[in-house]
């Protein structure tokens, strides 16, 4: 999360300190603007919610560690969406300055992409079974060269 957050207030002060007003109005646009809902979430989901993990009771819960870990991605989705969509809707020409609706094609490819990921995660799970390591680790200590040497019965 900190890294996260030293990379944005990075390229937030080499716009600034470019000094090229557009670039300057992009990033304030995407704080300010008709998307800063957006944006924030993604600072809350990125920089703000892993500062929890400071936490020594929060950081050793499984739980706790899973849920940040679904915020982080949710916060990645959010960094796509403001990139792409506060460039688009701010462009040069004064006609296209409009919000972002998406059509019936940009709903299809986001369900189709996570479809792509759910077919391809099953054929990964059917060719590489999900094996729990607990499981090896007792049939190890049951079947290796060691326990073979010490229980067999050579004379």
């Amino acid at each position: 999360g900190s890294i996260v957050g030293v990379a944005y207030i990075t390229e937030l002060f080499i716009a600034w300190y470019s000094g090229v007003e557009y670039e300057q109005y992009a990033f304030l646009n995407r704080a300010t603007g008709p998307y800063w809902w957006a944006y924030w979430a993604m600072m809350t989901c990125n920089v703000f919610s892993p500062q929890l993990m400071w936490f020594k009771k929060l950081r050793t819960s499984i739980m706790f560690s899973f849920i940040i870990s679904i915020v982080v991605n949710i916060g990645m989705w959010f960094e796509r969406f403001v990139i792409i969509v506060t460039s688009l809707h701010r462009d040069y020409l004064p006609s296209s300055w409009t919000m972002f609706e998406p059509t019936v094609y940009d709903i299809g490819i986001f369900i189709g992409t996570i479809g792509f990921f759910f077919v391809l995660f099953l054929l990964y799970a059917r060719t590489f079974p999900v094996i729990a390591q607990a499981e090896v680790k007792s049939i190890l200590k049951t079947s290796g060269d060691k326990y073979k040497n010490t229980h067999s019965h050579h004379e």
